[in-house]
């Protein structure tokens, strides 16, 4: 993106002497980089009385005229802080280009899924030369061929088959400027591709169906505000669900595909607005879960699986007559367990309702069980020890009879090898419920992203795929044999050459001598260990002198996303240190009850985790105590945002992306899209004792007068419907309002007019956007790209 030039860089005698001075003249700051500042002051915009009592507390926002995004005032002020951002980042135009360059120099030739088998045919995806989104192809199998040399052929161009293009993101981008694709869903005789399409940003998402036989949408099907999907009777009918004006999934709708004639059922409504509705079939078709309904008898009548219970969950699957269920339910005959305890049940279809469930697997001292997935031979469980993420694998059939549970160790289970200790484990789509290879995507902050089948009958595993880096002449990979991979000595009965035996695999490379990964736990103000992952270059890392961000989510039970990512390189290479700080609330602790001690009432520890976190990286010497930025995502902008009320002098640079931040007024009114859902997670402010925690921490209502707040960026998009544009607005227009005034000023809102939540993605856009970024962090913390 070419920004205009509204101000010149200082010159270098002005430059030279400011270095040497503090805006002590101006601010209590003492420390604070000098950087340059546009002429134009920032915008300033309208104030207009408003208060509300809640719980005899009165609230006074003067910015609460920006909830209605209908003033025409509002669209104008965010357009000028638009303004005024492209005016304090003009200095940083050529560094934008370079860090843009840098990043799309390590793009591969060619970006592409290797092909997945799924019945006669192959699905795979892949980014077009030129362009910005995937496109879905299949072609048809070699039938005369091993499942290893069709992907190896696949691989050269010698399929010799004619590609078939199911889905073209591009083209739908081209024709409304927007696309966000939700869900997409082959049926199972796949003939038809079902899915869902954003085209404004603000995620209320259309139901397409498309023939595959001949290329064509189905006029009649397109359905309005779809959020699942799940096929039945061999793709004859689709069962789908729809939103509410809240975005509040809640009705389930049954469709059949092909008749003209019929009218859609709705076989299922959810009344109570703190619950949503989800949709899903078993992996080998036979039912629906929303209840459960028998897939081949779409019209048959609703199950229910057990009386509802807040806090309880039940996860289904099918397998040769008997239910598998992964559920927290309260182990009564053995002294009850508590939420966070997930076991694996089982019983018979036809005794689903009754009491007589079979615990067949429960979690020991040291594995917790975090997910399952069934296939004709095998149950594969995610599990967490000692807060590592593992994955092993259960041959079919359970020896485990009636009157005695087991434990995993107990199942005669083969863990998956995994590189590193460090690796995220993420599922591919893994359709095929005959299958006995299981495919899933292995990342680190070190390794581009390995895709790699483990063959559940043999014991064996093959490496698909590794993501292709472009990287500098003087940067070195480590090159990894298979027998190198670090088994773990999980079990008495397997050894590391089990493990590896007759492996059909190609070598793998990581950056792990280029950049080191180090995986701390630092106490926090409660005692309580939080991990926290630290990236660096030995070649440019200064002990006590670095540059560092500090990145956290916490909410939700989501893991922080540590992920090989070939864009921080132009940080890690400029002598950055970046660290990723697994807050409570998130689910980086080990187990659930991790999320359930940084949310509600327990919210407080996630900004007190992150905080011990900023001062661990300071006192240890790996970032300079004036050159820590920190960044937060969604909620993790609410993490930021009330850390830097804390502690303001902690930081000197945050990165607030579509934030969470006006909490406290956003939960009090239950008519914006996903209030009452949170309720769940941050608790109901119309309750006093919840209202009073929240408001204890909401960054928008503890901003510090007169203080000298860090350099910042806010994002926002105009159309996002989880986190309504002005709250960053507000934000910054109340920085600006109550901070230090000169310090304010480098505070900076930029907003996108047309995308959602998500942005507008893409491989480029994607790649211009982090430059952006990456260029305001090396402006403000006065690294020697921008000195």
């Amino acid at each position: 993106m070419a920004l205009k030039t509204l101000l010149k860089p200082k010159s270098s005698i002005t430059k030279f002497f400011l270095s040497s001075l503090s805006f002590s003249s101006f601010c209590k700051q003492q420390q604070q980089p000098i950087f340059s500042f546009p002429s134009q002051s920032p915008p300033s915009p309208k104030k207009l009385p408003f208060t509300h009592s809640v719980h005899g507390v009165k609230l006074q926002d003067p910015y609460h005229w920006m909830s209605n995004t209908h003033d025409p005032d509002f669209a104008d002020y965010l357009r000028q802080e638009n303004l005024y951002a492209e005016a304090f980042m003009a200095d940083t135009q050529v560094l934008q280009r370079q860090l843009f360059s840098e990043m799309t120099s390590r793009i591969p030739a060619k970006v592409s899924t290797p092909p997945e088998p799924w019945g006669p045919w192959f699905y795979y995806q892949y980014i077009p030369d030129g362009k910005e989104y995937p496109v879905l192809c299949r072609r048809l199998q070699n039938e005369k061929s091993s499942w290893f040399r069709k992907i190896l052929n696949f691989g050269k161009g010698n399929s010799g088959k004619e590609e078939q293009v199911l889905l073209d993101w591009n083209e739908i981008a081209k024709q409304y400027g927007y696309v966000h694709v939700g869900t997409c869903r082959i049926s199972p005789d796949h003939n038809f591709l079902a899915y869902t399409v954003d085209i404004t940003g603000n995620e209320h998402f259309m139901l397409q169906i498309k023939d595959l036989r001949n290329g064509l949408i189905i006029p009649k099907l397109q359905k309005e505000g779809v959020v699942s999907l799940a096929w039945a009777e061999e793709g004859r009918v689709l069962f789908y669900t729809q939103a509410d004006e809240n975005q509040r999934p809640y009705r389930v709708f049954c469709t059949k595909v092909g008749f003209n004639d019929t009218e859609d059922v709705s076989v299922f409504v959810e009344n109570d607005p703190n619950y949503c509705v989800d949709i899903t079939s078993t992996k080998d078709g036979k039912f629906i879960t929303v209840y459960i309904i028998d897939a081949n008898n779409s019209l048959g009548g609703l199950q229910r699986i057990h009386e509802r219970i807040p806090g309880i969950q039940y996860f289904l699957e099918h397998h040769h007559g008997f239910f598998y269920i992964l559920t927290n339910a309260p182990l009564e005959k053995n002294g009850g367990c508590s939420e966070e305890d997930y076991y694996v049940a089982r019983c018979r279809v036809e005794d689903i309702k009754s009491a007589d469930w079979q615990d067949i697997v429960l979690q020991s001292e040291d594995f917790s069980i975090q997910d399952m997935d069934i296939f004709s031979g095998h149950l594969v469980l995610f599990v967490n020890k000692n807060g590592v993420s593992m994955l092993c694998s259960i041959n079919f059939p359970l020896d485990a009879d009636h009157n005695h549970h087991l434990e995993i160790d107990k199942l005669d289970p083969w863990f998956f090898p995994l590189p590193s200790n460090s690796c995220s484990v993420a599922p591919g789509s893994n359709h095929d419920f005959m299958s006995s290879l299981y495919r899933v995507v292995l990342s680190s902050p070190v390794m581009p992203d390995l895709i790699v089948d483990y063959d559940m009958s043999k014991r064996i595993f093959s490496i698909i795929q590794q993501e292709e880096v472009k990287v500098q002449h003087d940067v070195e990979l480590k090159t990894n044999l298979p027998d190198t991979l670090d088994a773990e000595e999980v079990s008495d009965t397997q050894s590391k050459r089990e493990n590896f035996q007759n492996c059909e695999s190609q070598n793998w490379k990581d950056f792990s001598e280029a950049y080191f990964c180090e995986r701390i736990e630092v106490k926090s103000h409660d005692g309580i260990r939080i991990p926290l992952t630290i990236l660096y270059s030995p070649m440019t890392f200064k002990k006590g002198q670095s540059p560092g961000i500090l990145q956290g989510y916490g909410a939700y039970g989501e893991i922080l996303d540590k992920s090989w990512c070939p864009y921080r390189l132009s940080l890690l290479d400029r002598g950055f240190v970046l660290a990723f700080a697994d807050v409570r609330g998130g689910g980086g602790g080990g187990d659930s009850s991790w999320h359930r001690c940084g949310s509600g009432l327990e919210k407080p520890n996630s900004i007190h985790d992150f905080i011990s976190c900023a001062n661990f990286l300071i006192h240890n010497g790996y970032v300079h105590k004036d050159r820590l930025g920190s960044i937060g995502y969604s909620a993790g902008g609410l993490l930021v945002g009330a850390a830097i009320n804390m502690h303001p002098n902690l930081f000197r640079a945050a990165i607030l992306k579509v934030p969470f931040l006006d909490i406290c007024n956003t939960l009090l009114d239950p008519s914006l899209p996903l209030t009452v859902l949170d309720y769940e997670e941050f608790g109901n402010p119309q309750i006093q004792k919840q209202f009073e925690s929240i408001l204890s921490y909401s960054p928008y209502d503890n901003i510090s007068k007169g203080t000298c707040y860090p350099s910042m960026l806010v994002t926002a998009s105009f159309h996002d419907a989880r986190v309504g544009v002005w709250e960053a607005a507000k934000w910054v227009a109340k920085i600006r309002d109550t901070t230090c005034s000169r310090c304010s000023t480098s505070a900076i809102l930029k907003t996108n007019m047309l995308g959602g939540h998500f942005g507008e993605g893409g491989l480029y856009g994607g790649c211009e956007e982090m430059a952006y970024e990456y260029a305001f962090l090396i402006k403000v913390l006065r690294t020697p790209d921008h000195d």
